[in-house]
């Protein structure tokens, strides 16, 4: 097959890699401690964790896994928690005893933490004392039976760490009341685990270390069962396709994206582990100065985050103040990086913002912007190395590349399937390995991948295909214009017209300037023809804009507005 990407790839980044230089996680992590002993690890509110202080940790609530609560080999330990000391602890901890990671977002309502739970079989969960009255709501109707309680001060120095949470629950009210009976402390847990015994178990690549779920912003939440052969592949790719920006042992990576989502969990926790770097943990990164104050506080050599991160951090005037000097990667993925955006930041920081792609079924990076790529692209850049890549008509049919249609993508990254569910798993893996991601792409003559769109997203005016990341794009560059969503909006004559939805940086912003400004640069029925204002954007936890939600609530004012005329 024709690989025009290879010609672009950079001489010392290699077309392949060896997905099995690890046998599993377990070794990976072990091999890493043996290295980096008394380097630091993780750092959170100004505690700093080094590797041995992790590996002793985690083996310890490994033994309290295995030996207090009898779990065996592959059983699912759910975690919920935002980025913390513990959770790297619990995430080897569960790792090593052989067990299988779920991760769960805290900030997921009953009933979306009832569903996850259930579907993954999870008798145990890790939780912060914040979100606990979630979990009684539901408990009942879940197979959990093991809870072990943590609070946000709890893995911080003692006095620190009970200001920490007196501070939460008594000033700030943000652990409201719960009553779990049986619930351990995680202190509590490690604590008896240290006077227990640990036993390595047999752990091969083929076993599964994580039910890594999808956001559920296409329907319900699916588990993409990733097995330890999975997520060292893509550590290892990640590693390869920018190993000449790292320093073994000597960086340290900021991470403000949640460790519970595929995206920070393998590029910042994972690969960072492997290189011996270390993670500035960010517990609330909506706190954008407090944020700004910790950033000041770090001599920081890399940074990942999502296009809504990196706009708020640019908007804080605070933010030019900070040392940019030892900063050698920015990357942005999760969705797409808006033009305006990546211009300002190299302007503020004088680095450019590399673009990545990847979704939680490839572990999950697939292609991102070679690491000497000086300018924004506005690509998602070329396959990492060992992976394949193809485009398809909606028939299946393979394309030539300079065509566009869906991508497919084949390597060792890639799940095995969508835990219990077959039929869904048939929908977007087919026999020989190739992953249909639900993505429209093009690619130029260099192999640089372009995203045109989500193929549910795409708008269809009087039968042109408009995709909503081309209008956003455009609209952004608005000097007034804050953030923006498109999307389509039915009409009887065209089928659908565009609509945008705008959050003004500039009040004095109207509906006829968006639109002026639009044609400018957009074709006749690109153009919107409806701009709505909002105060903010509905978004996941990771700060994706969610384009359906917006739908999902013109479809309900549409129809309110019908009743009320009958």
């Amino acid at each position: 097959m024709d690989q025009p990407w290879l010609a672009r790839r950079p001489n010392d980044v290699p077309n392949t890699i060896h997905p099995d230089e690890y046998s599993s996680l377990i070794e990976m992590f072990e091999n890493s401690v043996r290295k980096f002993a008394d380097q630091p690890a993780f750092v959170n509110m100004g505690t700093v964790m080094t590797f041995r202080k992790l590996e002793e940790r985690s083996r310890a609530f490994a033994a309290y896994l295995q030996n207090e609560l009898h779990l065996k080999k592959g059983d699912r330990v759910a975690l919920m928690m935002p980025n913390l000391l513990q959770y790297p602890v619990a995430l080897f901890g569960v790792l090593r005893a052989g067990l299988v990671v779920v991760n769960v977002n805290p900030l997921y309502k009953p009933r979306e933490l009832e569903h996850q739970l259930k579907d993954a079989g999870a008798e145990t969960i890790v939780i912060v004392s914040n979100f606990a009255s979630s979990l009684q709501k539901v408990l009942k109707n879940t197979p959990v039976k093991n809870i072990v309680i943590t609070s946000l001060g709890q893995m911080l120095p003692r006095a620190k760490g009970t200001l920490v949470d007196f501070v939460v629950k008594y000033i700030k009210r943000l652990v409201p009341c719960y009553n779990i009976p049986g619930a351990v402390s995680m202190r509590q847990a490690i604590r008896r685990g240290r006077r227990l015994q640990y036993v390595k178990p047999r752990v091969e690549g083929d076993d599964i270390a994580f039910l890594q779920y999808t956001g559920g912003t296409t329907g319900v939440a699916k588990g993409a069962v990733l097995s330890h052969s999975n997520v060292v592949a893509n550590v290892m790719q990640a590693k390869a396709a920018y190993n000449s920006l790292f320093s073994e042992g000597r960086d340290l990576v900021v991470t403000a994206l949640p460790l519970y989502h595929v995206f920070a969990l393998s590029m910042n926790c994972l690969l960072f582990i492997e290189m011996g770097g270390q993670n500035l943990l960010i517990t609330n990164p909506r706190d954008i100065s407090g944020f700004i104050k910790e950033l000041q506080r770090y001599p920081f050599t890399a940074i990942t985050g999502v296009n809504t991160l990196f706009n708020a951090l640019l908007n804080h005037e605070a933010f030019r103040q900070i040392d940019f000097s030892h900063m050698r990667l920015s990357v942005a993925g999760g969705t797409s990086v808006q033009r305006a955006v990546a211009e300002k930041w190299k302007q503020v920081t004088g680095k450019h913002l590399l673009e990545g792609y990847g979704l939680t079924e490839c572990s999950p990076l697939v292609a991102g912007n070679p690491y000497d790529e000086t300018e924004y692209t506005g690509a998602i850049g070329i396959p990492v190395p060992s992976t394949d890549v193809r485009i398809v008509n909606d028939d299946g049919e393979v394309l030539p590349f300079d065509q566009v249609g869906e991508l497919q993508v084949r390597g060792p990254q890639v799940m095995q399937e969508y835990w219990q569910n077959e039929q869904a798993t048939r929908e977007v893996l087919t026999e020989d390995g190739w992953l249909s991601t639900g993505d429209v792409v093009r690619c130029d003559e260099q192999g640089m991948f372009y995203i045109v769109d989500r193929k549910k997203d795409m708008i269809l005016v009087s039968g042109f295909n408009v995709y909503p990341n081309e209008i956003e794009d455009v609209v952004s560059m608005h000097d007034k214009v804050l953030e923006v969503a498109a999307i389509g909006e039915p009409h009887h004559v065209s089928g659908e017209i565009v609509k945008v939805v705008v959050v003004k940086r500039d009040l004095s912003l109207t509906k006829e300037e968006i639109i002026a400004h639009c044609r400018e640069y957009l074709t006749g029925y690109k153009i919107p023809k409806l701009v709505e204002f909002r105060d903010e954007l509905p978004k996941t936890n990771v700060g994706k804009i969610l384009r359906r939600a917006l739908k999902e609530q013109n479809m309900t004012l549409e129809a309110q507005q019908t009743m009320e005329q009958a």
